[in-house]
């Protein structure tokens, strides 16, 4: 068995579906829109779903793109991943793009858009020092360690 965290939701519209997990295990929970829209081509909108939630401090959330709308219709999380603080309290909204070239991506009431996912988060204190330890990566940045 794992450890549950339980997080206050308030549902803003009526009949509203909970963010759930597609299997026990799973990492991140579905996230559905609430209204119906079509995104064009190349066009990014904001997906309502609904839910209000407090994530408790030393917490966040990470709103990730869904993998079948992305490699199936190419839509996607515009701000991937989208982070919701623990301070935040309004209507989790999804930016969602559409990157097909040729298709406009039907959204309706129910349509999982995104998945949440709840994640412990450590507070940072920067230690300022005059140089860094070294290592064998070292300044070796994009495509440091080759394709192969």
């Amino acid at each position: 068995m794992t450890d549950s965290l339980s997080i206050p939701l308030t549902a803003l519209v009526d009949g509203v579906e909970i963010p759930s997990y597609a299997y026990p295990g799973d990492a991140g929970m579905d996230l559905r829109s609430i209204e119906s829209l079509e995104i064009k081509p190349f066009e990014r909108t904001l997906v309502s779903t609904g839910i209000a939630i407090a994530i408790p401090e030393g917490y966040a959330g990470f709103v990730q793109p869904r993998s079948g709308l992305a490699i199936k219709q190419g839509v996607t999380v515009l701000n991937t991943p989208g982070l919701i603080d623990s301070h935040y309290r309004g209507e989790l909204k999804v930016a969602l793009i559409n990157l097909d070239p040729n298709n406009v991506f039907q959204v309706k009431p129910g349509d999982r858009i995104a998945q949440l996912v709840i994640q412990k988060v450590e507070q940072v204190v920067w230690n300022v020092v005059s140089s860094l330890n070294e290592t064998e990566r070292g300044k070796g940045g994009f495509g440091s360690s080759g394709v192969a």
